[in-house]
């Protein structure tokens, strides 16, 4: 049966318009609006006006936002919001779709006023969520976790769908190039993504180390950068910032290993898939998704200190590139994750509830 699903995207950043630079909610939006049409379904995608998607799309006027599709002022996102959620009312009453499927953060803003099946994925830890978001009792509305860490521990009062992992594309990045003594950090500057403390393993073997990534305006991101990442790098540890798909594909098949120090519980470790499908090991403290991702002694390694990863940095050499890549393939493709996604959309759109996942 062929659905048409309604697709409601950030208003702050534009859905295949440039996927090199493409946040991960806008990168699985983009790759399901993709498979739909493909699989003969109908697509409809509510996202800025310069979005390149396959199916139709309702276009909003371009806003520059912040991180995690929201804008730097609460009230210009409030206000953002607002119009967002007339926009998509508008939709549902134009298009009826099968089901409606929200990527943005304040998800509950947006549900439509008509009785239709809404998804809400969740690309964040969930503490980042308004509680009265998540315990929502509107019968129709499924929140989607993208990993079983965000399950493990979460309240009883919460209903979650079981998880579905995001995926990358594992053809793409797929390399095979000489591997080389040093290490990859990849992600936005942040403290709670540890980069120092991967600066200082790297430092105590002597470890070329490239820290790449973007660099928000923020006080905090700026004084991370200024009192933890500047005084530790040298001609050996270098901060590169941003680096395009081709640079990056070739980094990361050619670094001994990507060191994922998270600080936080992160359900959506991309840098870590994109390593795998590299060919790539990933050392990481056991952290949210990476302690289910990281399978010891094949994938990579988990540890707890600088001291620890510095010995598994050196014990990565040892590892096969092909384990990696074979579990990416396996488990983290992005067609798998939108075959995964259509799958789900039926069953909701047939008004089943996908057997909700166990918080135990």
């Amino acid at each position: 049966m062929a659905l048409t699903i309604l697709t409601v995207a950030s208003p702050f950043a534009p859905v295949g318009a440039d996927p090199e630079n493409e946040g991960t909610a806008e990168q699985v939006a983009g790759a399901i609006d993709a498979a739909l049409v493909r699989a003969g379904h109908r697509s409809v995608v509510i996202a800025p006006e310069d979005s390149a998607v396959a199916g139709t799309l309702i276009p909003l006027a371009r806003v520059h936002g912040g991180a995690h599709g929201q804008a730097p002022d609460e009230r210009a996102q409030a206000a953002v919001l607002r119009r967002v959620a007339t926009v998509v009312a508008g939709a549902v009453e134009d298009h009826a779709p099968d089901l409606v499927h929200i990527h943005v953060r304040d998800f509950d803003v947006l549900l439509p006023p008509q009785d239709v099946p809404v998804m809400a994925t969740l690309y964040l830890p969930l503490d980042r969520y308004r509680p009265e978001a998540l315990i929502s009792r509107r019968a129709k509305l499924h929140l989607q976790p993208v990993s079983a860490a965000q399950v493990r521990g979460a309240s009883p009062e919460l209903t979650l769908l079981p998880p579905l992992e995001i995926g990358v594309a594992v053809d793409r990045l797929h390399i095979r190039v000489p591997k080389r003594r040093f290490a990859v950090c990849l992600g936005d500057l942040e403290p709670e993504m540890g980069f120092h403390i991967a600066l200082d393993a790297a430092r105590q073997i002597d470890m070329q180390l490239l820290l790449c990534g973007g660099l928000s305006r923020g006080a905090e991101e700026q004084r991370y950068l200024q009192e933890e990442i500047r005084p530790r790098l040298d001609p050996k540890r270098r901060f590169l910032g941003r680096i395009g798909f081709g640079r990056k594909r070739w980094m990361l098949g050619a670094a001994r290993c990507l060191l994922a120090p998270s600080l936080m519980s992160e359900p959506t470790p991309v840098a870590a898939l994109e390593a795998l499908a590299c060919g790539t090991p990933v050392v990481a403290f056991p952290t949210g998704a990476l302690a289910d991702l990281v399978e010891p002694g094949v994938t990579g390694f988990l540890v707890k200190d600088a001291e620890e990863m510095a010995r598994a940095i050196e014990d990565c050499e040892g590892l096969d590139p092909d384990a990696c890549r074979a579990v990416a393939r396996a488990r983290y493709s992005l067609d798998g994750m939108t075959e995964r996604y259509l799958a789900r959309f039926e069953e909701l759109a047939a008004g089943g509830t996908a057997a909700a996942a166990g918080v135990a």
